[in-house]
C-alpha cells in the first residue's frame, strides 16, 4: 500500500464508470486524468493494462448484444492501425501528443453537439475508415473510443449491442497494442503496484456504469457521449496550460 496515490486510483473508478455509461470505454478519460500524476508513456502503458479488465468485464456483462459484423468490420481495421499508432508514438514528443489529444477531444465533441443532425452512413466503408482512425489514435494517444463510438452510433445500436460491440473491439486492441507499448518501454516495473487495483476498479466501475445506465434514455445517449468527451477535451487543456 505504500506509495499508492488513492486519488488517481478514485479519479480512476470514475473514469471507468463514466466510460461505461459513455459506451466509448474509460480510456478517453483514464489517459488525460492519468497525465496529473504519470508521464504521458506511464499512461499509455496501464491504459492498455486497465482496459484489458475492463473490457472483459463489459463484455461479460452485456454479453447478449454482440455484434458480429460490426465487430469483423471495425474491429479488424482496429487492430491493423492501433500497431501502427503505437509503434509512431514512440517516434513523436510526448507534449505534442498530448496537445493533440486535447485539442481533438474539444474539436470532436463540440463539432457533433452542435451539428447535432450530421451522421454517418451506416455502411462497410465507413465502419472500415472508423475502425482505421480509431485503432491509430488509440495507439498513438491512448484512446480511440470517441471515433469509435462516432462510427458506431451511425448504426443506431441498442444501448447493450453498443457496449458489448465496443468492448469487445476494444479488448482486441488493448490486447494488441499491449505487447507494442511493451516493447516501447512503456510498461514500467515500479507502475505495476497499481494492476491489482486497476483490475479491481475495472470490474466495479463496468457493474455500477449498467446500474446507472438502466435509467439512461436511448435519445440522450449519443448526446451525453459527447458532452462527457468535451468536458474531459476541456480539462486536458486547461492541464497542459497550467503546467
Amino acid at each position: 500500500m505504500k506509495d499508492i496515490n488513492f486519488i488517481f486510483l478514485v479519479l480512476a473508478l470514475i473514469a471507468e464508470v463514466i466510460g461505461t455509461i459513455g459506451g466509448f470505454g474509460s480510456s478517453v478519460f483514464f489517459v488525460p486524468l492519468g497525465n496529473f500524476y504519470f508521464d504521458f508513456y506511464s499512461v499509455l502503458g496501464l491504459t492498455a493494462i486497465f482496459h484489458l479488465s475492463s473490457n472483459l468485464s463489459k463484455i461479460f456483462l452485456f454479453k447478449k448484444g454482440l455484434d458480429k459484423k460490426l465487430l469483423i468490420n471495425i474491429g479488424i481495421p482496429s487492430v491493423a492501425f492501433v500497431i501502427v499508432g503505437g509503434v509512431l508514438s514512440k517516434l513523436l514528443n510526448s507534449s505534442y501528443l498530448e496537445i493533440f489529444l486535447g485539442v481533438f477531444l474539444v474539436g470532436f465533441s463540440a463539432f457533433f453537439l452542435i451539428k447535432n443532425k450530421f451522421t454517418i452512413s451506416p455502411n462497410r466503408k465507413n465502419a472500415i475508415i472508423g475502425g482505421s482512425f480509431s485503432g491509430f489514435s488509440a495507439g498513438l494517444l491512448g484512446t480511440g473510443g470517441a471515433i469509435r463510438g462516432l462510427t458506431m452510433a451511425a448504426f443506431n445500436l441498442e444501448k447493450s449491442v453498443f457496449i458489448a460491440t465496443s468492448a469487445f473491439i476494444d479488448f482486441m486492441i488493448d490486447f494488441s497494442r499491449t505487447f507494442v507499448y511493451y516493447q516501447n518501454g512503456y510498461i514500467h516495473e515500479h507502475d505495476l503496484k497499481y494492476v491489482p487495483f486497476l483490475f479491481v476498479i475495472g470490474l466495479v466501475g463496468s457493474f455500477i456504469g449498467k446500474k446507472i445506465l438502466v435509467y439512461i434514455p436511448q435519445s440522450k445517449f449519443r448526446k451525453l457521449s459527447l458532452s462527457f468527451i468535451l468536458l474531459i477535451g476541456v480539462v486536458t487543456i486547461v492541464q497542459l496550460v497550467l503546467r
